[in-house]
This record gives C-alpha cells, sequence and structure tokens, in this order.
C-alpha cells in the first residue's frame, strides 16, 4: 500500500466542451484505481493525485460522461460531448446505491473544514478545493433524490406518454429539489398531472428541452 501512494505524483490538465473549447468548471473528476476525486475550477484546470495505469472517469451535467487511461502523466487536455438529452434519470437511475460522500469521501469533508484559529485552512488550495467538492457532493445527493422521486417508471405510471415523449416531459417539468422537500405524495402527483396538462397545451416544436444558446 506504501509503495502504491509513494508511485502517485499530481496530475495536471484541462476539460473544456467539444467543438467550441469552452472551459468548463465543476467537472467532477475521479480516480476509479485510488478513490481520489477532484474538481475543475473556474477555467476548466484541475490537478489530482494519481498515476500512470490509474483510470479517472470525468463527469458533468449535461455532458457524456469520459474515461481517460493514463498512460503516462503529461498534462492532459480533455474534451467532453455535450448530451442532447439532459435527462439525468437516463444516466443514473434509481437502482444505484443511495449516495453517501461523507461515508464514501470523509478526508474531502475533514479538509473542507475551516478553523478560525488556523488561516491556513481558509485559504490553501486543498481547503478551497475540498469546499468546492463538498458542495458539488450535496448537489450531486439532491439530484439524485430527485431521480428516485421523479423516475420515468413513476412518471410514466402517470401520465401516457413513453420513449422519447416521456424523456422530454421529465426533462421540461423536472421538479426542484426544495420542491420535493415541502410536498407530500399527494401533491407531486397534482404537479406531474398539472405540468401534463401544460405541455399538451404547448405547440408541438416547444415539447422538446430548447438548446442553450452559446
Amino acid at each position: 500500500m506504501a509503495s502504491a501512494a509513494w508511485a502517485q505524483s499530481t496530475l495536471k490538465g484541462n476539460v473544456s466542451e467539444e467543438g467550441t473549447n469552452t472551459k468548463l468548471s465543476d467537472v467532477f473528476i475521479r480516480d476509479i484505481n485510488s478513490r481520489e476525486v477532484s474538481i475543475t475550477d473556474k477555467k476548466g484546470n484541475f490537478t489530482i493525485r494519481a498515476a500512470a495505469g490509474h483510470t479517472l472517469i470525468f463527469n458533468s451535467p449535461g455532458y457524456k460522461s469520459d474515461t481517460l487511461y493514463l498512460v503516462d502523466m503529461a498534462p492532459k487536455k480533455v474534451n467532453l460531448a455535450t448530451q442532447s438529452i439532459t435527462l439525468r434519470a437516463v444516466n443514473i437511475t434509481a437502482t444505484r446505491t443511495e449516495f453517501n460522500p461523507r461515508a464514501e469521501y470523509p478526508e474531502v469533508y475533514e479538509k473542507s473544514k475551516v478553523y478560525v484559529m488556523s488561516p491556513s485552512t481558509w485559504f490553501s488550495g486543498e481547503g478551497r478545493k475540498a469546499r468546492r467538492l463538498k458542495k458539488y457532493f450535496q448537489h450531486e445527493a439532491e439530484q439524485r433524490a430527485i431521480d428516485a422521486a421523479f423516475s420515468p417508471g413513476y412518471v410514466g405510471s402517470l401520465v401516457p406518454l413513453k420513449g422519447t415523449e416521456l424523456e422530454n416531459f421529465m426533462t421540461l417539468y423536472r421538479p426542484s429539489y426544495s420542491f420535493l422537500r415541502s410536498n407530500n405524495r399527494e401533491s407531486i402527483v397534482a404537479y406531474i398531472n398539472d405540468s401534463y396538462t401544460k405541455y399538451q397545451a404547448l405547440p408541438p416544436d416547444k415539447r422538446a428541452p430548447q438548446p442553450l444558446k452559446q
């Protein structure tokens, strides 16, 4: 174990959107061999402890995940392709185990702590990255909770839509986490039915998510 840790070094790189070269912030990066994690900054830059022979996974909402096998430790440029369908349930299904980032990545939460009598915890690069990862984990946990409550199977049992139409409907009317927390099951059923009425009233060309303007 010690020799494996010693072999790791810091990998640097940058993540952009494929075809536009737009730098992507808050892209989650995970080393599946060592469980090290990182996240890109506002300019798309990242650093992560890794080693040749390891595999990195890059994830960002609205983009296809990318896998990078490290042949060497030279700086990497990663391009993520956009997804035509933004429905998270296509990528993260309710069959996945409940996301518990505190249990999976306790070191991130420890590094994210800020101590009044220790200024270094306020401004250190590791501390800042850990706090951004903590926010990412919170957002991811909330989105998975929405995925479980607003699943294709459940929504499809309430509205007469299937396939692409169901995906478009769920993307257009995906509820917020705060809405789910403040409403019971009956209210959510009423929301879905009301949303379906609104969906039916839309012109056919408006019944699909509109592409984001660059």
